[in-house]
This record gives structure tokens, C-alpha cells and sequence, in this order.
């Protein structure tokens, strides 16, 4: 039963990170092609992005596989000789604990290393993708049109780096055109992305409504290009890609650092760590809930759809108790509670049924 139970695991994976890997490679390949990016980059790109497809899918793949060989076990009536021979429920239950016991621990080699890991890898090969796009901006002599509404012409770049004589016209409001024109500007990185210093320079702002210029001189300016670039980071993304590790050592030192309340740590850290029951959870329940039913000329469809709104139900408590342990990092412990909850209910049902056998064999007597 464990051997199928793992086959039909591995294809139940296979197909849905096909599935959700082709939705999402199609808007990667037009964006990082769109940029003038190789396909070598694409792939790369993908691999980094496949372990939090894989994470996510997970416990679907378990739950699919759980339900799939207990539906085949019933049908062919292997589980009613199993049952008559003496193995009770938490007996036929044990095959699938072990599986979900094997899925749980990929899910945290997923969750808790590989996940954070290859998302920072592909933090950094955003910043080199971006830098790389801001250093096709750097082209004299020539007028650029880094996005739609913004025209940049440069006439010289010195060998220090130093952009002399340059025009910036951005038509991004309607409401207003601005120009700005410099005697030299300098690009510097930032951490929320490259800036353009404009020093000695003017800027010329045209109000469309009245067709009113204003112009002003300024000694030194300093211009957001990042909205060039397709490739940026979010707070909420940055502590999703912080290591375990750094979370479990320095909770306090991450939450300063992002500027986040230490709550958010606390519940990212707790949350990957109690990702890792639901693969055991979705086992034991796909697997319990089809146990219980009997026999129906009408199929197990009943019995599915039960089984997953449970997973459902267990779902909306993990979302539900995220909120509470952000605001108050005391109740860390309330992360755990879907997935307690879900083993509750599968124990509960495979309780349920051994009653029941039991019932059935005291009955002639």
C-alpha cells in the first residue's frame, strides 16, 4: 500500500507542477524575454521558482493520492479482506501515517531550507537583472525610451562615470509634463532601487489644464528610475526569502530590519514549521473519510467532496489564526492549531470506524 501510495504521489506531483508551471512560465518567458533576456535566463528563473510550486502542491498531491489508492483498495474489495482478517482501521490506517510521515519530511526540507534558499537566489538575480537593465540606460548620444511616457538622452558619460549634459522629459501625469535638464548627473544603487542624482540643473513642469510653464533651478535632484525595471522586491516578499535559521536566532534583529512588528516574524517562522503537518493531515483524512463511507452504487464522490472541505475548512483556520499571531507573538502556538485540529478529525473518524466493526462483529452474538 505504501509503494502505491508514493507512486501515485510522484504522479499526482508531476502533473500538477506541470499544470501550475505552465501558467506561470508564460508570464515569465514575456516578461524576462519582453527585456531583452536569454532563454538561458528564463530557465534559470524557473528553476529557482520551483520549489515554492512544489511546496505548494504538495499536500494536494497527497491528499489526491491518498483518496486515489484507498478508492481503488474499496473497489476491488481489498479492504473489506484486509478488514475481515482481523486489521482494524488505525491498522490500515498505518501505511498512510508513514506516507504522510515521508511527504512531511520533504515538506520540510521544502518549507524550511530549500523554499528560502532559492527565493533569495532569486532576489539576487532580479538585483544583477536589474542592474543590468539600468546599465542599458547609460548610452550617449543617443534618445532612449526606457518605458512609454519617459525620454532620457545623455551627450557624454566620462570615464568616471559622470553623465554630462542630460535631458529627462517624463509624461507618466497627465495632469503635468516635466523636463529636466542637468549639466552632469550621477547613478547610484539604492536599497529600494537605482537613483538618478541630477546636479545643477533645471526642471521645466508644464500643467496640461492651463498649458502654464513653471521652471525652477536646482542644485541637486534626485530621480527614481526603479519604475524603469520590472524586477523589485516587496517588503512582505524579502521575509518570506529570509533563511529559517535567521529567524529562529534573531527574530527580533529580522522584524528591525524590515520594519516589520516582531508578530510577522513569528508567525512566517512558526507557519513554514507547521506547513509541515498538513501533508500528514491531508493523508490521514483523504484516506479516513473514504474509510468510513460504505458501500454506494452512487460512487465515493460523497465521501471526496467531504474529505476535501475538511482540508478546506483546515485551510480557512490557518489563514484565520495568521492574523492573531502577527499582532501578538505570545500566541505563537495557535499556528499549529489547523493542523492538530485536522489530525483530531482523522483520528476521530478512524475511532468511529473501529467502533462500528466492532459493533458488527457483537451483533449475531
Amino acid at each position: 500500500m505504501l509503494s502505491q501510495l508514493m507512486t501515485l504521489f510522484g504522479f499526482f506531483s508531476l502533473v500538477l507542477v506541470s499544470i501550475y508551471w505552465v501558467n506561470r512560465a508564460v508570464s515569465l518567458f514575456d516578461r524576462l524575454i519582453a527585456n531583452g533576456q536569454s532563454i538561458g535566463v528564463f530557465f534559470e528563473f524557473t528553476i529557482l521558482s520551483l520549489p515554492a510550486v512544489i511546496e505548494l502542491i504538495f499536500p494536494i498531491a497527497c491528499f489526491a493520492a491518498a483518496t486515489y489508492v484507498t478508492n481503488r483498495l474499496s473497489s476491488e474489495s481489498e479492504l473489506v479482506v484486509m478488514q475481515s482478517t482481523g486489521f482494524s482501521p488505525w491498522r490500515l490506517a498505518r501505511p498512510v501515517l508513514n506516507f504522510g510521515l515521508i511527504t512531511a519530511v520533504m515538506m520540510a526540507a521544502l518549507s524550511l531550507y530549500l523554499v528560502p534558499n532559492s527565493m533569495t537566489k532569486l532576489e539576487e538575480r532580479e538585483r544583477e537583472i536589474a542592474e543590468n537593465a539600468t546599465a542599458r540606460l547609460l548610452t550617449e548620444g543617443t534618445f532612449l525610451h526606457p518605458s512609454e511616457d519617459v525620454t532620457l538622452y545623455i551627450r557624454e558619460i566620462t570615464s568616471q562615470g559622470i553623465l554630462q549634459d542630460l535631458f529627462l522629459s517624463d509624461h507618466s501625469d497627465p495632469e503635468q509634463f516635466v523636463t529636466y535638464t542637468a549639466q552632469e548627473a550621477y547613478l547610484i544603487k539604492d536599497e529600494t532601487g537605482p537613483k538618478l542624482i541630477m546636479v545643477d540643473g533645471m526642471a521645466q513642469v508644464q500643467v496640461t489644464e492651463d498649458q502654464r510653464l513653471f521652471t525652477t533651478n536646482f542644485a541637486d535632484f534626485t530621480y527614481d528610475i526603479s519604475s524603469f525595471l520590472q524586477y523589485g522586491t516587496s517588503q512582505s516578499r524579502t521575509l518570506e526569502r529570509t533563511p529559517t535559521l535567521e529567524l529562529m536566532q534573531t527574530p527580533k534583529d529580522v522584524a528591525e530590519n524590515l520594519g516589520l512588528e516582531l508578530g510577522w516574524v513569528y508567525a512566517e517562522l512558526h507557519g513554514r514549521m507547521a506547513q509541515v503537518l498538513i501533508c500528514i493531515v491531508a493523508s490521514l483524512i483523504g484516506f479516513a473519510t473514504l474509510l468510513l463511507g460504505g458501500f454506494s452504487r452512487f460512487g465515493v464522490w460523497q465521501q471526496i467532496v467531504l474529505a476535501f472541505a475538511l482540508l478546506v475548512f483546515i485551510e480557512a483556520m490557518r489563514n484565520g489564526v495568521t492574523s492573531p499571531v502577527q499582532k501578538d507573538p505570545s500566541v505563537w502556538y495557535l499556528m499549529y492549531v489547523p493542523g492538530l485540529v485536522g489530525l483530531g478529525i482523522a483520528a476521530l473518524m478512524l475511532a468511529s470506524k473501529t467502533r462500528a466493526s466492532l459493533w458488527r462483529k457483537r451483533a449475531p452474538a
